[in-house]
């Protein structure tokens, strides 16, 4: 017996209908994407493991897919490598590409490669999966669309307040309400490790800080402890934990804990501008809000950080994020090209708008209109028919075959197909179609020669 086929954990497959409400944001996430002015590019699924490994700190690089040399990848191992067991020295010997942990390093790695052919500033977007060999739990997968948007070679902040409106713009327009755009700035962490005296532990100090929301206070402090910190050094972090007031009160409260850092005060200072234009112009629906807490754990943010949470009551992670990344480029060569870029999670998107019932209604119709097959005269009627229907732009098609109409009413319902037109002999003989609607039972007949009638009433 052939053995039961599967696919691999944090995979999926999508059905028809699934597909449909997956574009149905696809469609609406690329409008605003070229209302905002950008340009849309793809890169490969794998690249280069230089490409990526290093670019996001040590947690992402154990996440990273590698890929097996192709041949024998066994080849350029020698001996004492191979026995030794060391899994970072082996790897390095038999694979040379990965696949794409997220878009931005890519991205990065396109715009050096293509310099000379871009008008700076650059605004781009991109839609492609992305793959994490992470633990696959709801909302997390280890295949999975990213729906990125970034400018390069600006340093202007108006891109940070512009890359906001996106957010709103496009969260309104999925009628998702609500949602809390959480903002914070590197300089300001940095800062702080600074004031802590914390500033060789920078990267430990906001790994560890961008972890409160999934493992609370305590679980931070522990985790700070085990990663070198000081408890002197904890106990000046504490503040941070209660920050409260109005985004601007808070930032006032960390204007006068960073006074004494001349980084930290350049991040108060951003943020600043940021939040007092953001409110002064108004967003449509979506919340902006300070957390000084918020590191997103990766190594490439220089300036502003981006997280957007789901709206209140529905139990999600983010469901996008990005931020400012000065120094990205010039990991690969191009100094002083500075960039800043916001992602859509597409697949946390969707699960929150099923769990909210925001989906339209009739986005998974895939067939207006299906005809009844009588028998191969009324079916060649039916063709006709549906040709002149589709060249109107109507979803319609035709039963293959004349199978008990039971059968092919079934279909239809089962399709969810709001009319059903129906051909038989005596339509033939009077050069007419019957149209049934499905929903109320209702029917209408029609002139074959006055297809156009019907189709006004759709």
């Amino acid at each position: 017996m052939a053995q039961k086929p599967s696919i691999p954990k944090g995979t999926r497959d999508f059905t028809p209908s699934e597909v449909f409400k997956r574009n149905y944001i696809f469609d609406i996430v690329k409008k605003h994407f070229q209302t905002f002015g950008f340009q849309p590019i793809e890169t490969p699924s794998f690249e280069n493991s230089d490409t990526l490994m290093g670019k996001y700190g040590d947690e992402g690089d154990r996440l990273i897919f590698k890929i097996l040399n192709s041949g024998d990848y066994l080849n350029k191992v020698d001996d004492a490598t191979y026995s030794s067991k060391n899994s970072n020295a082996l790897t390095s010997k038999i694979s040379e590409k990965a696949l794409r942990y997220d878009l931005t390093v890519p991205f990065a790695r396109y715009v050096v490669m293509h310099q000379n052919e871009i008008d700076f500033p650059f605004k781009r977007y991109q839609i492609q999966p992305v793959w994490r060999a992470d633990r696959p739990q709801k909302g997390r997968f280890r295949e999975f669309f990213q729906c990125d948007a970034d400018v390069v070679g600006s340093d202007s902040l108006l891109q940070e307040i512009e890359l906001v409106q996106l957010y709103d713009a496009v969260f309104t327009d999925l009628k998702l309400t609500g949602v809390n755009i959480k903002l914070n700035n590197r300089k300001i962490l940095s800062g702080i490790a600074e004031v802590i005296g914390a500033q060789d532990l920078l990267i430990d100090f906001t790994v560890a800080l961008d972890k409160l929301d999934k493992i609370g206070e305590e679980g931070v402090k522990k985790e700070m402890a085990e990663r070198g910190l000081t408890p002197e050094a904890i106990a000046k972090v504490e503040p941070l934990f209660s920050l409260s007031g109005s985004n601007l009160e808070q930032l006032e409260a960390l204007r006068d804990l960073l006074k004494d850092s001349e980084t930290g005060s350049k991040g108060v200072e951003e943020l600043t501008y940021i939040v007092s234009t953001v409110e002064e112009l108004g967003l449509q629906s979506a919340k902006l809000s300070i957390d000084v807490t918020l590191a997103r754990g990766l190594n490439y943010y220089t300036g502003a950080i981006f997280e957007v949470g789901a709206p209140e009551g529905v139990k999600m992670g983010s469901i996008g994020g990005g931020g400012r990344y000065d120094d990205l480029t010039g990991i690969f060569g191009l100094k002083d090209v500075s960039g800043v870029g916001i992602s859509f999670g597409l697949d946390r998107i969707y699960l929150v708008l099923e769990e909210l019932g925001l989906f339209p209604e009739s986005i998974d119709q895939s067939l207006q209109i299906l005809c009844l097959n009588f028998g191969d005269k009324e079916a060649l009627a039916s063709l006709r028919l549906v040709s002149a229907l589709r060249k109107n732009g109507i979803k319609s098609d035709v039963y293959p075959s004349n199978a008990k109409i039971n059968k092919q009413f079934k279909y239809a319902n089962n399709r969810n197909v709001p009319y059903v037109i129906s051909i038989g002999e005596n339509e033939l003989a009077e050069n007419a179609f019957v149209v049934k609607h499905m929903e109320s039972g209702e029917q209408q007949t029609y002139a074959l020669d006055a297809i156009l009638d019907f189709v006004a009433k759709l």
